[in-house]
């Protein structure tokens, strides 16, 4: 029976998730840890991790790892996201992490994720879904991807995540006027025009929103229309008065709002203004949410897991999660595809 581990070090935790494969299911949780972390509180202007945050990271990874005794270092596959990947003393952190703990963080790129992210929509919609198109807001970039079979045909990587907007455009997390955020929406918009070959979502496109900022968006939405059954879907008159719901309450305040976590309710007006900049520009005036994204499509393809005929529509939507929460998290790629050298 083959089992993958995956240590996912990003701005607000550390997550480490083992699943192993069996017959009869696509993927079986087998263990998972999360160590909380405030990456972004640590970053300068410049986005380098000072000490306390390279000392956060330190502490996370070795808790994480320490949690499962029986875990060897060659099963676990450990990368950092965004906060990590674009910082400019990223090697340092780097090094620092596997010097004291043994185990070397790697980073993808943003194209890289991209794709995972598709792979793993696609696995979750089941190969019947026909065209995809797939959005995942992160911290530091958005990523895009279109395609009708297992492999996208377009990726797009955008430097537009919500950690990046919010600390070039929105300090605090906040708006001060309706100006600002028409400005912060011109910005999102011509940067989203100036991307050859946007992929739009057209008739008989199905668009699969991947990310935590999109779920909570919908939370919020789904609340405020109080109709429980569409957090799994989001329309843009709904985005739009999320909003401004967001742009009126202090980012202290917005952890009071359903489906929006304390920890991201600094960028969250950020993510919201990025996520109806996103769907305006390809098109979309609903997206449908997706549990499944980068860390699943690691997972995934270290498996060998593939969308089948046997993966149906029958078996998509909610279904799938169940046999695979969300939580678990992704595994593994070839060394070509990382940036970043695995541990000797």
């Amino acid at each position: 029976m083959r089992q993958a581990g995956v240590l996912d070090v990003g701005c607000h935790s550390a997550l480490l998730t083992v699943v192993r494969r069996r017959p009869g299911a696509v993927l079986e949780p087998v263990f998972s840890r999360k160590v909380r972390l405030r990456l972004h509180k640590t970053l300068d202007r410049k986005g380098r991790l000072d000490k306390v945050g390279m000392k956060s990271v330190e502490r996370a990874v070795a808790e994480a790892v320490a949690a499962d005794p029986h875990l060897r270092g060659p099963e676990v596959f450990a990368f950092a996201t965004s906060v990590i990947r674009d910082a400019p003393n990223r090697d340092e952190v780097i090094a620092r992490v596997a010097r004291t703990t043994g185990t070397r963080l790697r980073v993808l790129t943003g194209e890289e994720e991209a794709r995972l992210a598709y792979m793993a929509a696609r696995q979750w919609a089941g190969p019947t879904a026909g065209q995809l198109l797939v959005l995942d807001i992160g911290g530091g970039t958005v990523e895009i991807a279109s395609g009708t079979g297992g492999q996208p045909r377009i990726v797009h990587s955008l430097p537009l995540g919500a950690r990046r907007i919010t600390r070039d455009w929105l300090p605090g997390g906040t708006a001060p006027s309706r100006r600002r955020r028409a400005e912060v929406l011109q910005h999102l918009c011509e940067s989203l025009e100036a991307v050859p070959g946007l992929p739009q979502a057209g008739p008989g496109v199905r668009v699969l929103a991947c990310s935590k900022t999109f779920e909570q968006l919908a939370r919020l939405a789904a609340a405020q229309s109080r109709t429980p059954r569409t957090r799994r879907r989001l329309t843009l008159p709904q985005l739009r008065t999320a909003v401004s719901l967001l742009a009126d309450a202090a980012p202290s305040h917005r952890a009071s709002l359903p489906g929006i976590s304390r920890h991201r309710a600094e960028q969250s007006l950020a993510g919201a203004l990025i996520a109806q900049s996103l769907m305006e520009a390809c098109g979309a005036k609903s997206i449908e949410i997706c549990p499944w994204s980068t860390r699943e499509g690691l997972l995934l393809e270290h498996l060998g897991v593939a969308p089948t005929p046997a993966a149906s529509a029958e078996h998509n939507g909610p279904d799938l999660p169940n046999a695979f929460p969300s939580s678990a998290e992704a595994l593994s790629l070839t060394s070509a595809r990382l940036i970043g050298r695995p541990t000797a």
